[in-house]
């Protein structure tokens, strides 16, 4: 997604700007063509040279310096932008950017671009938090441009508190969204469920099953790379929620039924990649139950069928437009998904033989096979999870266009 892309990146006066350096490494590595543009205070911090290394690119640091091809620099790079990503921006940056100030190169070049601006502050928490500070970035986030929060935790001045610019991976991520903003999923609402869920037999003990949530966040971070409002519920897992994401937590498969019905009204689509129990015990123990010679029975008894219900009501309400299932199998992966693609009303189904090591649980690749309700079949090789959502959403994108969803480009 950033290939050839040309990322403007300011770089200003906090201590941060160590962090900035593996941003620009990230952003260059998944081959983006950055420009970074430094204030006088950040070469206090780092040195030029050091993102002239990572970049291959030379750094603008003064207003007037002017490029090869001889155009001003601060018109040139706007122009050409199609991102500019301030990391970390101190308060005296926002404030600038806020009152359309232009009396560096960076601020002069934000005033001149057409491009979306991703801003991430660094500072003391009272800088941060102060009532000017707010109103500034209030101020800009209302003519368009997008803030990734500062993190809480130890900061420069001893401290302990918000105000820490968030992680580099947070910003990649919010980077990707804020150039996939107009993609083709734009202000479209999309839901998607990850994770096993788990059903308690007493206070310490859960049936569960072995499913890391990872296709589902895959799924979810691809929708917001396309420019949709995503809403993750998820099970228990141990995955750092996508960002931007709009997150629900639950943890049995009622809770998981009373969250996806609770969020589809609106919603596109719906995505459920969860792996949701069939059962649950029959009886729950009030405390732990204690090991015996006698052995364990479990009686169970079934869950609610989530994509059953929402079948019903897509019948009652058109909504959502398009439903995509999920099938972990271990034999007959073509006619058992068919069939459930049948039985639950799907619009899509993706299924995947867990007993292989390299597309089941837990792994970072999965081999699928998707069909679609117009019977047709794609076959796909092994691919990471990430590439996989890709593909499954440009199937959700082909099937909003059959029903004329979207309008052509």
């Amino acid at each position: 997604m950033l290939k050839d892309k040309h990322i403007v990146l300011g770089v200003t006066g906090s201590i941060a700007a160590y962090k900035a350096a593996e941003l620009a490494s990230r952003l260059a590595q998944e081959g983006a063509l950055v420009e970074v543009i430094m204030t006088r205070s950040a070469q206090e911090f780092v040195a030029p040279l050091t993102f002239q290394t990572l970049t291959q690119r030379p750094v603008i640091t003064e207003m007037f310096q002017l490029l090869s091809e001889m155009n001003i620099a601060h018109v040139a790079l706007a122009q050409r932008a199609d991102l500019v990503l301030i990391a970390p921006a101190t308060a005296n940056t926002i404030a600038k950017l806020a009152h359309g100030l232009a009396d560096d190169m960076l601020s002069a070049t934000v005033l001149a671009t057409r491009a979306p601006v991703l801003i991430a502050p660094a500072m003391e928490t009272n800088m941060y938090e102060n009532p000017v500070t707010q109103a500034n970035l209030a101020s800009l986030v209302a003519r368009g441009m997008m803030v990734v929060e500062p993190e809480v935790g130890h900061l420069a001045s001893g401290r302990h508190g918000k105000g820490r610019m968030a992680d580099p991976a947070v910003i990649l991520a919010m980077a990707k969204q804020a150039l996939g903003r107009d993609g083709d999923l734009a202000g479209r609402r999309v839901v998607v469920t990850a994770g096993g869920t788990q059903e308690p037999l007493d206070p310490v003990r859960f049936v569960g099953n072995r499913s890391s949530g990872k296709m589902g966040y895959a799924l979810a971070l691809a929708a917001l790379e396309r420019g949709a409002q995503v809403t993750l519920i998820s099970a228990p897992t141990r995955l750092s929620p996508p960002p931007g994401a709009k997150m629900e937590f639950v943890t049995t498969a009622a809770e998981m039924r009373d969250a996806v019905m609770g969020s589809i009204a609106g919603a596109d689509a719906l995505i459920m990649a969860a792996a949701v129990a069939d059962y649950r015990p029959a009886e729950v123990a009030r405390q732990k139950i204690k090991k015996g010679p006698q052995g364990l029975t479990l009686r169970l008894r079934p869950n609610p069928d989530i994509l059953m219900e929402v079948a019903e009501y897509r019948r009652s309400t058109g909504k959502p437009s398009v439903v995509v299932g999920f099938a972990a199998e271990t034999e007959d992966l073509a006619a058992n998904a068919r069939a459930k693609l049948k039985a639950k009303g799907l619009d899509l189904i993706v299924a995947n033989d867990v007993t292989s090591s390299d597309s089941g649980f837990d792994s970072d690749t999965n081999r699928a096979l998707i069909m679609d309700r117009l019977g047709q079949t794609s076959e796909l090789p092994l691919l990471a999870k990430s590439e996989l959502a890709g593909q499954v959403l440009n199937h959700v994108v082909e099937l909003f266009r059959n029903a004329g969803f979207f309008t052509s480009k």
